[in-house]
């Protein structure tokens, strides 16, 4: 129960996830595939979770709490960057519970995401957002950060990642 004072933020703690946290990133995964309007291509089971994220370790994962309650989840992993020389951490999703939000949540996640990049030597912290996103997109520029618009991100799936694995 937060006190009359007392600042919801001093409640929160991050940790990183286990094997045990597989059901609630799903959970997570799933929610944001709702408020993203993507459910429809959400196909992450939880043996894949396991599998990727604590067998191959191919992710790391950390839990927001609230008063001991899962409130949020944060996936990342690193990337590299041959101009800089660099590892960088790509944040692949962020979510928070939607009736968890403004409450600095989302924004401490982040700034524990540039704090393990400054730790591991990373030269970047970055993401993507949907372009329709703007609560979002306003959230991330009030932090600095800053849209990559002379980029655009190309993705290959399905048969056509096989088609051209055959060469």
């Amino acid at each position: 129960m937060i006190q009359p004072n007392q600042n919801p933020s001093e409640l929160f703690e991050i940790r990183s996830a286990d094997e045990n946290d597989v059901k609630l990133i799903l959970q997570f995964i799933k929610g944001l595939g709702e408020y993203e309007k993507l459910s429809h291509e959400v196909v992450a089971t939880e043996e894949k979770l396991r599998k990727t994220l604590f067998r191959q370790k191919m992710a790391e994962v950390i839990i927001g709490e609230f008063g001991g309650e899962p409130v949020g989840f944060a996936l990342f992993f690193h990337n590299y960057s041959t101009f800089l020389g660099q590892a960088g951490i790509y944040l692949e999703d962020l979510f928070i519970l939607p009736e968890m939000r403004g409450k600095g949540f989302g924004k401490t996640m982040l700034k524990h995401l540039a704090k393990l990049a400054v730790e591991r030597d990373c030269g970047r912290l970055e993401w993507a957002c949907l372009d329709w996103n703007e609560p979002s997109i306003c959230f991330y520029k009030g932090l600095g950060a800053k849209a990559l618009d002379d980029w655009t991100v190309y993705r290959v799936t399905g048969e056509k990642l096989v088609e051209m694995a055959k060469g």
